[in-house]
């Protein structure tokens, strides 16, 4: 009776094990299915996101439409040969021979546009110029900034630091913009004749030294009486000649 009642709970625990090992089971396959079918989904919208920002852009970059600042000074459906200098590219002649006609090969740059003698579109065109460097030109054919601080009655005549630019129309080599020592040649608008005019007529009083800005010697002149005449018939001399000039350093008009 015993053996039996030991093989009965033998029994029962044989089918408790397997019971519990079937639930296991079961357990564990239904967490796979449900992790598998929550990972698709992510898996397809990173691959959909990933796909979407390197093979098919949401934009593109706008190309630069922005026309070149040197265009408005190019004059459009013109001879190209008559095109200002900041409206083309050309090739340097370096057998060209100085002070001698040269011609130069040369091509329209971006959004110009200039005509031939036939009044046919063309890019490649040559002009003829004279071989030398911009700042071999003659005075007549650039433009220099001017200098109110330097004196121009002064021995020897002084010079200043000039920012000179060729003018639109001339063609030459190298640098358009150069610096150059030019000698002082302002003026403040004092009259040559006026000043002249009031030394012969009223140096006596100062008159001249006065109009010219220079005080003291016009308060001297005038406490003198012209220095007894002597100062008068200097002044004369001086300012006849142009020795004498305004007090500010500038020319004559």
């Amino acid at each position: 009776m015993a053996a039996l009642a030991g093989l009965r709970a033998l029994r029962r625990l044989c089918g408790v094990a397997l019971f519990v090992s079937q639930l296991y089971i079961l357990s564990g396959r239904a967490g796979s299915l449900m992790t598998t079918k929550h990972s698709q989904p992510q898996s397809t919208f990173g691959k959909s996101l990933t796909s979407t920002s390197t093979n098919t852009p949401y934009f593109k970059i706008a190309e630069s439409t922005e026309i070149p600042s040197y265009v408005t000074k190019c004059p459009s459906n013109g001879l190209c040969s008559r095109l200002p200098p900041d409206c083309m590219t050309c090739n340097t002649n370096y057998s060209c021979i100085y002070g001698k006609p040269a011609t130069f090969d040369c091509k329209v740059k971006p959004y110009v546009h200039c005509l031939d003698q036939n009044n046919h579109e063309q890019e490649n065109f040559t002009i003829n110029m004279t071989c030398q460097f911009c700042w071999q030109l003659a005075t007549t054919d650039y433009v220099c900034t001017n200098s109110t601080n330097c004196m121009t009655v002064s021995c020897p005549r002084q010079r200043y630091n000039a920012t000179c630019t060729v003018r639109d129309h001339v063609h030459c080599l190298g640098n358009r913009v150069f610096p150059k020592m030019l000698y002082c040649n302002w003026t403040g608008g004092y009259k040559w004749s006026t000043a002249l005019a009031l030394s012969i007529t009223l140096g006596g009083f100062g008159a001249d030294r006065f109009y010219l800005g220079q005080w003291r010697e016009g308060l001297g002149k005038l406490f003198s009486f012209g220095g007894l005449g002597i100062w008068t018939l200097i002044d004369v001399l001086l300012i006849g000649v142009g020795y004498v000039g305004p007090a500010d350093g500038s020319l004559y008009i």
